[in-house]
């Protein structure tokens, strides 16, 4: 089943993805509520009541009404928070060998992750930036998952039971803001709070069973060959593959869920895929040949992500009409 949330006219909606359509799910069965929090947190009732909808318009046995106009969002549009994980060693071993640093060996002890800034979760259309943002602004290529029922101190092997579902992320970046407060050994913060790009939908578990695979050797929890891409401007970019998780899903879920609860309506990202960013590419090309030209995000530029399974995700970036800038306000 493919949820996204959506909206028509002022007011936002859930809804089924089904053949290329969307369906209201309220308006089929009046216990489920109308926005995807209220669902979350409805657990596994409301998500059942929801597949058997979904089953019955793909059936042809429920005459359900399709929406025409309406304005696609974020599938969780107002998450309860957002972290981002490090799954990929392909990624980090590249980017540290890009920097003339061995890779650090303490990827392989443990999952990390960071906050983000769950307010300012987006989906489809348009990104607005700021002009600082555009020193070396940068995509972020991952995949998502989020929590779909309340937990706490959870093991790694029961973890994915708490998975509502699947999407695809990008955790837009800005490269300077960055890297001058990751200086201080804190962050990423502005660098990174601006936007993170959700959708086009929330894929349930039960959709991806074909794409199973064994998780990696001394790792637990499930894990799926899911191809990954990423255009700019039409151009590929990137390739990779939800296999390449090196930590699972359950192992970051594991992690997060230490000591504290985790929630209804949590996103929690992989980390980017290997390839799957400029700051990667960039250092690699420069790595092989320093005579390489850097590229990054304009205005303008259109970036196209697609996950096997979770559909296309397509954002333009636009900049904000401003002259408004922290970088200058150094001391």
């Amino acid at each position: 089943m493919k949820l996204v949330s959506y909206k028509t006219e002022e007011s936002e909606h859930l809804g089924v993805f089904v053949n290329g359509h969307i369906y209201n799910l309220n308006s089929c069965d009046k216990l489920i509520p109308d926005n995807m929090n209220a669902f979350l947190a409805g657990g596994e009732e409301l998500m059942e009541r929801a597949k058997k909808i979904n089953t019955a318009i793909i059936n042809g046995t429920l005459a359900a009404k399709e929406e025409i106009f309406f304005e696609l969002l974020a599938p969780v549009p107002h998450p309860s928070s957002c972290r981002d994980g490090y799954a990929f060693r392909q990624h980090v071993a590249s980017a540290r060998r890009n920097r003339k640093l061995a890779m650090i060996p303490e990827f392989d002890s443990y999952p990390i992750f960071y906050f983000t800034n769950h307010n300012a979760i987006q989906g489809p259309g348009e990104v607005t930036c700021m002009p600082d943002h555009f020193e070396k602004l940068d995509f972020e290529l991952e995949a998502a998952v989020v929590i779909g029922k309340k937990g706490r101190n959870i093991s790694a092997a029961e973890a994915d039971d708490y998975i509502a579902g699947y999407m695809i992320m990008n955790d837009m970046s800005a490269r300077t803001l960055q890297m001058e407060e990751m200086l201080l050994n804190l962050g990423p913060a502005k660098g990174k709070d601006f936007s993170t790009v959700i959708g086009p939908w929330l894929v349930t578990p039960d959709e991806l069973a074909p794409y199973k695979v064994s998780a990696k050797p001394g790792h637990v929890g499930n894990a799926y060959n899911l191809s990954m891409k990423c255009w700019v401007n039409g151009v590929q970019v990137s390739s990779g593959s939800v296999a390449d998780m090196d930590w699972t899903f359950a192992e970051i879920i594991e992690r997060c869920a230490y000591g504290v609860d985790i929630l209804p309506g949590d996103v929690i990202g992989s980390g980017t895929v290997g390839t799957g960013c400029f700051l990667e590419l960039n250092g690699t090309g420069l790595f092989n040949d320093p005579s390489f030209e850097p590229q990054w995000l304009q205005e303008g530029d259109v970036v196209e992500m697609e996950i096997t399974g979770l559909g296309r995700l397509s954002n333009t970036i636009r900049k904000e009409t401003t002259d408004w800038s922290i970088l200058k306000l150094k001391k």
